[in-house]
């Protein structure tokens, strides 16, 4: 089956405008090609990721890692931890293996592959360059008040009207 089709806009492109915050990593670079460990046929581990410049009254965080380049009519959702207490700046390599290691009341929801964590890059074989978004949203909230069922979907949405900045780090993965 051939898979070629339009290269949908980045997703942030689609949201309202925010003040921009820092998010880093030691193992991923901005625009780079993920490393293979991270990627779901690799050691399918969540990377390390650091973020600073959150605004005076953000309570909690919500993070993510969307492709929008999956061959669905809605992206696909790899990673979403909701309710990050404020005092956290970062998340070490491994940390979104479970609930048990993310730090405070932070927990996963549901990729669309069914993991209640990290999940891994996984483009189809042959298709073009995916780009993995990974996404901070400073919030108003402690808590977006969400169940575990809930879908990354719902958590942005609900995540939107709380968000006062954003940072993103954006890398490439191709099989």
């Amino acid at each position: 089956m051939d898979l070629q089709r339009p290269r949908p806009p980045h997703p942030t492109e689609l949201l309202p405008q925010l003040p921009a915050m820092s998010l880093t990593s030691s193992d991923l670079t901005d625009g780079a090609r993920l490393d293979p460990r991270h990627a779901a046929a690799g050691e399918n581990v969540s990377p390390q990721l650091s973020w600073s410049g959150a605004p005076e009254g953000t309570q909690g965080y919500l993070l993510s890692c969307f492709d929008p380049d999956a061959p669905t009519p809605s992206g696909y959702w790899h990673w979403t931890v909701v309710d990050l207490d404020s005092a956290a700046t970062s998340l070490d390599r491994g940390e979104g293996q479970s609930d048990i290691s993310l730090p405070g009341a932070a927990f996963h929801l549901k990729s669309d592959g069914g993991a209640f964590a990290y999940e891994g890059a996984a483009p189809p074989a042959g298709d073009t360059e995916h780009r993995y978004v990974f996404t901070i949203h400073a919030l108003d909230v402690p808590t977006l008040e969400l169940e575990p069922e809930d879908s990354p979907a719902k958590a942005h949405f609900t995540g939107l009207f709380h968000a006062l900045a954003r940072g993103v780090l954006t890398v490439t993965y191709q099989l």
